[in-house]
């Protein structure tokens, strides 16, 4: 058995709550590495925190600077060397599917790290990502790494609602995120793949608190339970607006966009229901998509949903933004505009799906100002890239 494999199956045979002992003990036995540290990234994707580290010597690191954050930004290990201990510090992005977990950083001789041996740990690493997420079904240790301050009980289960904040696969790259994370209301996204489709969902909630987490709760759930049926696209929202005004009979309603993508053409079925905007970046040029607003869901009883018809090429990044976005407001009370958003796709035309939604948001909370943001902001990016 190889040291790989000998890594692996420690992982996999480990207790759900110690798998960084296992990995530490593991990687120390069959890489001699001198110690392991996986950090993880909190909900707001801002900074990366030490698992397994009391909470007052913790000390976590930026996402997005650094040796660790550069590793985690690129999704590319990035190797640090001491020259004068003779030690290397290997940076492993803990990844996925493209969903981005952490970093874990291995120290280990120098002259052991060699690049066949980063490759191995990179290895290590994506497996250890595997094995968290297995492991969230039966720890909370993992959950509470991600915290760099108090959930909400709104913010808790809409994260909980939530298929993660990446994904990746041969046809297309997607990034969301939402803000302000640790206390985030209705908005909320969700996605699903199969050997032929994608669809995609993007909710923008009404209300406040805990109210607006259970109609938002009520809708996902609704859209799941119908597209799991094998319903058509416009059914899934009939049922789903059915769910919702049968129990808030129009008391509370939610705007949805729903979306699904044939992988191997590129054609889009589209239900829009009040959604969220929809932008196109295509050739380098950003433009809103114009779109047949129907009735947001549980608005009125037994509402008719129709969809219409849309394609994307090969090189198309699409962009959904919620309300909280364009309602957002300067010190001055000047509104946050389609082309203030249009420069920040222009900006962001290089960076990775993963990478656009927050550096959007960041530039948002600077047109903010000090103020405290009174309003959901969900931003979700995808790039397509088609089959042959």
């Amino acid at each position: 058995m190889d040291r790989y494999t000998a890594v692996e199956r420690a992982l996999r045979r480990s207790a759900p709550h110690a798998l960084i002992e296992a990995v530490r003990d593991a990687l120390a036995v069959h890489y001699a590495a001198d110690s392991v540290e996986l950090l993880m990234a909190d909900y707001a994707m801002t900074i990366l925190q030490p698992v397994n580290a009391l909470p007052e010597t913790a000390t976590p690191v930026p996402a997005h600077s650094g040796a660790v954050g550069r590793a985690f930004g690129s999704q590319e290990p990035r190797v640090e060397t001491d020259g004068q201990e003779g030690l290397s510090t290997a940076h492993l992005p803990v990844t996925v599917r493209g969903d981005r977990i952490g970093v874990l950083s291995v120290r280990l001789p120098a002259e052991a790290c060699d690049p066949a041996t980063v490759r191995e740990l990179a290895e290590v690493a994506e497996v250890l990502a595997h094995q968290i997420v297995v492991a969230e079904r039966d720890t909370d240790l993992y959950l509470q790494a991600r915290r760099a301050d108090r959930l909400t009980l709104a913010a808790e289960m809409q994260w909980q609602l939530l298929p993660g904040c990446s994904s990746s696969r041969p046809e297309y790259d997607i990034g969301a995120q939402l803000e302000p994370a640790y206390a985030i209301h209705g908005d909320n996204f969700d996605w699903s793949a199969s050997a032929d489709r994608l669809t995609l969902t993007v909710t923008n909630g009404m209300g406040e608190g805990i109210q607006a987490a259970l109609l938002t709760n009520l809708a996902v759930n609704a859209l799941r339970n119908a597209r799991r049926a094998g319903l058509s696209l416009a059914d899934q929202a009939c049922l789903a607006d059915q769910a919702v005004y049968g129990h808030f009979q129009g008391a509370a309603h939610l705007a949805v966009l729903l979306l699904r993508f044939d992988l191997a053409t590129g054609n889009v079925e589209i239900v829009d229901a009040g959604s969220p905007k929809m932008w196109r970046m295509r050739d380098g040029r950003p433009e809103p998509i114009e779109l047949d607003a129907q009735l947001p869901l549980g608005m009125s009883e037994d509402t008719p949903y129709s969809t219409e018809h849309f394609r994307v090429r090969p090189g198309d990044r699409l962009l959904f933004v919620s309300d909280g976005v364009y309602n957002t407001a300067s010190p001055t009370g000047e509104r946050y505009s389609e082309r203030a958003l249009t420069r920040a796709m222009t900006n962001t035309r290089l960076l990775p799906p993963s990478q656009v939604p927050r550096a959007v948001l960041k530039e948002l909370s600077g047109y903010r100002g000090p103020i405290d943001a009174d309003d959901d902001a969900m931003i979700v990016c995808l790039d397509w890239r088609g089959r042959d």
